[in-house]
């Protein structure tokens, strides 16, 4: 009967030792990295989705109350805060629906409308270079009107389709209600500006 022989143990070599634990140390370090960018992108992300939400919410426009300023389909920016300057775009919710109109009085100035549309603000007539059609619109509250406490005055700068603090359905805006003033349109990028 044949006896099998032993297989003859050979020794890997130093230069073999070296690149397998060159191979093994890449291979490690590789996963490292690999782990790390994955954990850097997930925070990366969150700061960016609570930046988004708190501090600086992106929004998308619907309807033409805003037109020629804003069209349907644009996406804007705007930033959290209730320090407004005449002529401001602010955002603001109504129900559960986000609006964009302008910022035309603060609390205790009295608004009044003629019957072409110009509008005054404590008897003086507001220069409004966004606005291209005038219109009284649909208004329901007394005019000349004065703007309660601690809410404001907004209108639309499509003043004949826009419902706005000229009608109850709407009325004033409560800083309650606010989210914030539209800095910047983002989208689409051939019109890109600051607003």
């Amino acid at each position: 009967m044949k006896t099998k022989e032993k297989p003859e143990l050979r020794l890997p070599s130093i230069s073999e030792i070296k690149e397998e634990l060159y191979r093994e140390n890449y291979k490690r370090s590789y996963a490292g990295v690999l782990r790390s960018t994955i954990y850097l992108l997930i925070v990366v992300a969150a700061v960016a989705v609570l930046v988004a939400t708190i501090w600086m919410p992106v929004l998308q426009i619907y309807g033409s109350s805003m037109t020629p300023t804003l069209e349907e389909g644009e996406i804007v920016v705007s930033v959290k805060g209730a320090d407004f300057e005449k002529g401001d775009l602010v955002c603001f919710y109504i129900g559960n629906k986000l609006l964009v109109k302008r910022f035309i009085a603060g609390p205790g100035e009295w608004v009044n409308i003629d019957e072409y549309g110009n509008v005054y603000v404590n008897d003086e007539l507001l220069d409004e270079p966004y606005v291209t059609n005038k219109d009284f619109g649909d208004c329901n509250i007394t005019l000349p009107y004065q703007v309660p406490d601690e809410q404001i005055f907004c209108l639309g700068d499509h003043r004949d389709t826009s419902l706005d603090s000229r009608n109850t359905i709407i009325g004033c805006i409560s800083e309650e209600q606010v989210v914030g003033k539209i800095v910047i349109r983002v989208w689409p990028l051939t019109k890109l500006c600051t607003l």
